[in-house]
């Protein structure tokens, strides 16, 4: 399994009820908050106009709006499109491999935990090189290797990020900015029982086909391990 494969992306964000689910177990977390701190990574650059691709149910784009920023706001999915509008954001269908937008035109731009979904990674972060005026900032969220090792070890499988992971982004993102700084986002999921950890399993299924062992019961403590990379484009 691919979490870059089109067709599975597709069927997974037809609809918002797996992304809802798996967020939902951030009741349980401590430590840093990942998308507070990617919002203010583009915030800091006082930008006027920022584009946010893979803009999901629309949170990240309404939280930007709000500070008085025009944003553009970006889904392959009709039904998240659909969830930002009803934010009053502005958004539409596109792929960020083909940015329907001119060149130089944004002062920041979010790609918030989707790179890995692309199938051409390369072709994408270009295509947001592009779309950025010189010096721009692009901050792009993914997750380190170690991104739920406790319940991967416990469900004997994996999670693949690894088309954009820590291990790979920043030389993706050096080949198309100048300056790539990495931020640690870390800390901890404490789910404090089974029904918890099987509800966010669930969610999951049509990208990570697990199940929890029969003889499991129990509190599980789970790493996060997001990464956020600050990436500012050439003068």
């Amino acid at each position: 399994m691919n979490l870059n494969d089109p067709k599975l992306v597709a069927e997974e964000y037809a609809n918002e009820k797996g992304l809802v689910g798996r967020r939902d177990a951030y009741r349980y977390a401590d430590g840093l908050d990942a998308p507070a701190l990617a919002i203010g990574a583009v915030l800091d650059v006082q930008p006027r106009r920022v584009l946010e691709v893979g803009c999901g149910p629309g949170e990240a784009a309404e939280r930007i709006a709000a500070s008085g920023v025009e944003v553009e706001a970006l889904d392959i999915s009709e039904r998240m499109v659909e969830l930002t509008r009803a934010r009053g954001v502005n958004a539409r269908v596109g792929d960020v491999q083909e940015l329907p937008f001119e060149d130089e035109s944004f002062d920041a731009a979010l790609a918030g935990w989707m790179l890995y979904h692309v199938p051409d990674v390369e072709r994408g972060v270009a295509e947001l090189a592009r779309v950025l005026r010189p010096g721009g900032r692009l901050v792009a969220v993914t997750n380190r290797r170690e991104h739920l090792r406790e319940l991967r070890e416990l469900l004997g499988g994996d999670f693949p990020t690894h088309n954009f992971s820590d291990e790979n982004g920043a030389e993706i993102l050096l080949r198309h900015f100048a300056q790539v700084e990495e931020r640690d986002a870390g800390g901890w999921i404490n789910f404090p029982d089974r029904a918890a950890v099987e509800a966010y399993v669930k969610s999951s299924r049509s990208l990570w086909e697990r199940d929890l062992p029969a003889n499991f019961e129990g509190t599980l403590r789970v790493r996060r391990a997001p990464v956020i990379y600050v990436a500012t484009k050439a003068t």
